[in-house]
């Protein structure tokens, strides 16, 4: 029987079942891969095109910071006070290799910089591998060090030598606390300014003048934009942005009685602080011991350089804005306060003492006699203890602390370091409540009225203090920004009767015709006016030392400059040690006039 035999349409039909849907499949494949490939290739340009092309660009874009140059510092006079130098500092460029290869050229250029590998490549680190800008590692270079990176130029490929602006302190140590220091930012406070447009490796002002004016000297940085090959080699400049100098300042300081200052101090730790009365504008702010500012201008501070700043007598301390007792001083507010309350006349006379008690307590007078009969102006010229302690007691606390608080104790002066400036004490009930679970006796007024106990002050709180009575009952804002005139016109009335104010000038000029600062009562000086005070203060380990002082100024009928001086620790009155200083300052701003 012959098979049967399939005709040739059914066989063919046969071959092709399931074609159609295998065409079918590959389309709706090859639909999809296409469609997920426009999809990745849109999401890469639409959504992450931005930053592949920063990445891009940072493969053949090179920014080149251009630092700007700090604004200069002159005195009242024109004289130069802070400026710039152009010292030689190396650069890397980090991008240029890998974190491996950076790791092989970082050992060679520890030894020539004398820096510790780590210390580079921390810096690397911090900046970024892929950072497309220059990363200072070092400053201050040498001859030798320029040679040496020469040298090994085939080893360091990527290290570039470049010129930058740095602080430079003409006069040294003389106006240290005056002009502050600038220094590099700190690791916390890059985090904190890096929204203020700083970067890696920046100075900051840390304190006096360039800190207080930081953003008016700091100025505004530049660059160049340039497209570089794979190598990193310049192609062509795409972009410039000039760098914008900070702005100059001129300040009140004269730096010649600065350094008369500077030099009536001495060795003595303490402050002489010049100032008009008139305005408030600091003629001189001297604070010892000091420090040369130039220091931190170095890439690496030594360990002998470090000890000049850390000494155990706190060199950074600016002694004019620390609080003191301001002692037989601050008797010209207890004069304002007798005769402003009423309870006294000008013409009062009181009786004077070796010692009086009260509240069962005895205060001595400092001659331990007395000194008879006196009025005010008498009792200002001798310092008399126990005229005051009268004249406090009837007077009482609160009305001794208002007038305290109308001279400007207690508060913060609006000069310009108002992060260094403390504000003193001016102790009252609610304090003594606070502090000693104890109610204000009148053994507080009496400590007061003498300027003891818990009455704080700075030196340039005394010096406001004195500008009163010296511009006939105003009390002015110390300032060292000379063209500052709203600080510089600014005057408020204490509100005292011209009967207060004659008492104040005439008893001050007592104290130095006749009185306890007859040291200034000079023929080659101007007629001056002042007063004497010595602190009870102890030193470490409970030895008494006592703070001297001196304010004053001349000529007395219309002043033109007023000197505090202020020894700290000195162990001697404010007689003895601190008017031959204020003195020391007169002769020399007179001499000049």
């Amino acid at each position: 029987m012959t098979p049967l035999q399939l005709p040739p349409l059914l066989k063919k039909d046969t071959l092709t079942v399931g074609r159609g849907f295998q065409s079918i499949f590959f389309i709706v494949f090859t639909l999809l891969m296409t469609g997920g490939m426009s999809a990745r290739l849109a999401y890469l340009q639409l959504v992450e095109g931005t930053q592949h092309r920063k990445q891009a660009e940072s493969n053949r874009i090179r920014i080149i910071p251009k630092q700007p140059e700090r604004g200069n510092i002159f005195d009242r006079n024109g004289k130069l006070l802070a400026s710039t130098r152009y010292p030689r500092s190396v650069y890397l460029w980090p991008m240029a290799h890998t974190k491996e290869e950076w790791h092989k050229v970082a050992p060679r250029l520890s030894q020539i910089l004398d820096i510790p590998q780590e210390e580079i490549e921390k810096k690397l680190q911090e900046a970024g591998y892929r950072s497309s800008s220059l990363v200072r590692i070092a400053r201050d270079l040498n001859e030798a060090q320029v040679t040496a990176l020469k040298e090994y130029e085939n080893e360091l490929h990527d290290v570039e030598i470049h010129t930058e602006a740095v602080r430079y302190y003409p006069h040294g140590k003389a106006l240290a606390h005056v002009l502050g220091y600038t220094r590099e930012l700190t690791a916390e406070q890059l985090q904190e300014k890096k929204k203020e447009g700083y970067r890696l490796g920046d100075a900051i002002g840390q304190m006096g003048v360039e800190k207080a004016y930081e953003k008016t000297l700091r100025g505004e940085w530049g660059g160049q934009q340039l497209e570089v090959d794979g190598r990193g080699r310049p192609l062509r400049v795409l972009g410039e942005k000039e760098a914008k100098s900070g702005q100059d300042l001129h300040l009140t300081i004269d730096v010649d009685v600065q350094k008369a200052a500077e030099k009536a101090l001495g060795g003595r730790n303490g402050t002489i602080i010049a100032l008009d009365p008139n305005n408030g504008a600091v003629l001189a702010m001297v604070s010892h011991p000091t420090f040369d500012p130039n220091i931190f201008s170095k890439q690496k501070v030594t360990k002998k350089d470090w000890q000049t700043v850390q000494g155990e007598d706190y060199p950074l301390l600016n002694r004019a804005l620390r609080a003191y007792p301001p002692a037989s001083t601050f008797k010209i507010v207890t004069t304002a306060a007798g005769l402003e309350s009423g309870k006294f006349s000008p013409n009062t006379i009181l009786q004077t003492y070796g010692s009086l008690t009260f509240g069962g307590t005895t205060f001595g007078e400092w001659n331990h006699a007395g000194f008879g009969p006196l009025g005010f102006t008498g009792a200002i010229a001798n310092s008399s203890d126990t005229f005051f302690y009268q004249i406090g007691q009837r007077v009482g606390g609160p009305t001794l602390i208002e007038w305290t608080r109308k001279f400007g104790f207690g508060e913060k002066t609006g000069f310009e370091f108002a992060s260094e400036e403390s504000k003193g004490l001016v102790p009252d009930e609610s304090w003594k409540q606070k502090a000693w679970k104890m109610p204000w006796t009148v053994g507080d007024s009496i400590n007061m009225s003498i300027g003891q106990g818990a009455l704080l002050s700075t030196p340039l709180q005394v010096a406001g203090m004195f500008a009163i009575p010296a511009n006939n009952g105003y009390r002015v804002q110390p300032h060292l920004l000379k063209d500052n005139q709203e600080a510089k016109s600014w005057r408020e009335p204490v509100n005292m009767k011209p009967s207060t104010v004659k008492i104040l000038r005439s008893g001050l000029r007592q104290v130095i015709t006749e009185g306890t600062g007859k040291a200034l009562n000079v023929p080659t000086l101007p007629p001056i006016a002042g007063k004497t005070g010595t602190a009870e203060a102890w030193k470490r380990q409970g030895v008494k030392a006592n703070h001297a002082w001196f304010g004053g100024y001349a000529p007395a009928d219309k002043p033109q400059i007023l000197i505090v001086a202020f020894a700290e620790h000195s162990g001697g009155g404010g007689g003895s040690i601190a008017a031959p200083m204020a003195l020391k300052v007169m002769e020399e701003y007179f001499q000049k006039k």
